[in-house]
């Protein structure tokens, strides 16, 4: 997971202060010498109080129920991200001994890539010997080890993918939820070559016609034509970008971005982000899709209850193409950005069909790869389409539809994440009233107290109307002043 607040200091200062506590509270005075330099960490954090916190383990393990294992594996990892060699190859060690597990229990290699690449890194730093701590995750040395684990996934996933024969064997025995063997069949299956270009529109039904001659003319200039997928890219950029900015998610980021490394272009597999009202989903997803540069539509869903979105025929005045379809000609990308918003809020009725249907087709590789849009009569490559979705609740969603897509669970920020979110929504509520961002003072500890006292944690829409009456506080402050 990312540290605490996206920065190693901070996450050093919240364990080590939340441990003494626990250590005293124990009420043993065998503790104390430990207490003590946990208390030093948590004011000034340096690899000599991680050392000191270390030693004083030593007297401490004895008390029965003291996590003794796990904080020195803890101030292992602290150690390896100052730079020690040593410590970073104990956490390579310790990543190898998880990698071993993960095989023997059969839940694939992932493991295995982040135990290389912190060996790698050891060996790299028994070289360098000295690396700048701070401003993780953008040091160097951050990134270094995010760059080593990403091309030794991407070595691995390749490999695996050469071993055609075996992969399919192994696929036959594995379990349909097995998600990284169905990785690997995606990406076998339908990855193009690089710079590939994908003919989305080869022909158009019918074009004799009068409409057929309208909608001809309508899409001369994608009949036949080979179209653009988007370039992968480093994916360290986004993650630390949508880290910074969704610091509470970090692990959603990692489930989706993980499963892009290796990738020649970029595919995102259907979606469905699931979590409260208010805590930041939609948002999250665009952010998402922009950060990794494909062209994209937003769709709220509040308002759909047909089966327009799959495209309406051309002989009726209300005729149109399909959504994605008409994604693909905005962009003239083969392989924009759908985002469904609030999919469960979609009409259920099917007497002018339904969305959940259409989707269904469109979810799946097989038929939309060969999607006959009734707009342009012809079947249409839709295969490369991203589809995302956010939902507050997924009960009403068709099962056969839940089964076509990978939901992610949204957590809501805590109360530790106010002093953040506080910030980030001060400056946009200045930027968004014209002003100069140095106009955003920054929050006072009464200001946060008195939104900590009325918002807990939860909606972040919630938090939004606090801190513009806040704002609003602020303005008649200042102009009575």
């Amino acid at each position: 997971m990312a540290f605490f607040g996206d920065r190693l200091e901070d996450d050093i200062r919240e364990y080590a202060s939340r441990l003494s506590r626990r250590m005293r509270n124990r009420g043993r005075v065998e503790l104390l010498p430990l207490a003590n330099c946990l208390d030093d960490l948590a004011t000034e954090q340096s690899e000599d109080g991680i050392k000191s916190v270390e030693a004083a383990l030593v007297t401490a393990e004895a008390v029965k129920g003291i996590p003794a294992e796990a904080c020195r594996l803890r101030c292992q990892f602290y150690l390896a991200v100052f730079g020690d060699p040593q410590a970073a190859a104990a956490v390579a060690s310790e990543t190898a001994s998880m990698a071993m597990r993960d095989f023997n229990e059969s839940r694939g290699p992932r493991m295995l890539w982040r135990a290389l690449a912190w060996s790698l890194l050891s060996g790299s730093l028994f070289s360098m010997r000295y690396v700048d701590v701070f401003d993780v995750p953008q040091h160097s040395l951050f990134r270094m080890l995010m760059n080593n684990e990403a091309e030794f996934e991407s070595a691995i996933l390749h490999a695996r993918l050469a071993d055609e024969p075996t992969n399919k064997k192994a696929a036959e025995k594995a379990s349909k939820d097995d998600d990284i063997e169905d990785l690997f069949e995606d990406e076998a299956e339908t990855k193009p070559a690089p710079n590939a270009a994908v003919v989305v529109i080869p022909s158009i039904g019918n074009a004799t016609t009068s409409e057929g001659k309208r909608v001809s003319l309508e899409f001369q200039k994608f009949v036949q034509r080979g179209l653009p997928l988007p370039a992968a890219s480093d994916l360290s950029i986004p993650r630390t970008q949508l880290v910074s900015e969704f610091p509470w998610v970090a692990s959603v980021a990692d489930d989706i971005l993980n499963r892009l490394v290796g990738g020649r272009h970029v595919y995102v597999r259907p979606t469905i982000l699931v979590g409260p009202p208010g805590c930041g989903k939609t948002r999250f997803a665009r952010r998402l899709i922009e950060e990794l540069r494909i062209p994209y539509e937003l769709v709220p869903c509040g308002g759909l209850s047909d089966s327009a979105i799959g495209g309406t025929p051309r002989r009726w005045s209300s005729g149109e193409p399909s959504l994605a379809i008409m994604a693909v000609r905005r962009h003239e990308c083969a392989g924009p950005a759908i985002i469904l918003d609030e999919i469960e809020k979609v009409g259920t009725g099917r007497q002018n069909g339904n969305v959940h249907d259409v989707l269904i087709g469109l979810l799946e590789k097989e038929t939309s790869s060969r999607w006959f849009d009734p707009y342009v009569e012809a079947n249409c490559d839709l295969s490369h389409i991203s589809w995302m979705m956010t939902a507050n609740e997924v009960g009403s969603v068709p099962a056969v539809m839940r089964d076509r897509c990978r939901i992610l669970r949204f957590p809501e920020p805590g109360p530790d994440q106010l002093p953040f979110l506080a910030s980030r929504i001060l400056e946009r509520l200045y930027v968004e009233a014209g002003h100069d961002l140095r106009w955003a003072m920054p929050l006072e500890g009464f200001e946060l107290a008195a939104l900590a006292s009325n918002w807990p944690g939860g909606s972040v829409r919630k938090l939004e109307r606090l801190v513009e009456k806040l704002v609003e506080a602020r303005e008649r402050h200042w102009g009575r002043q």
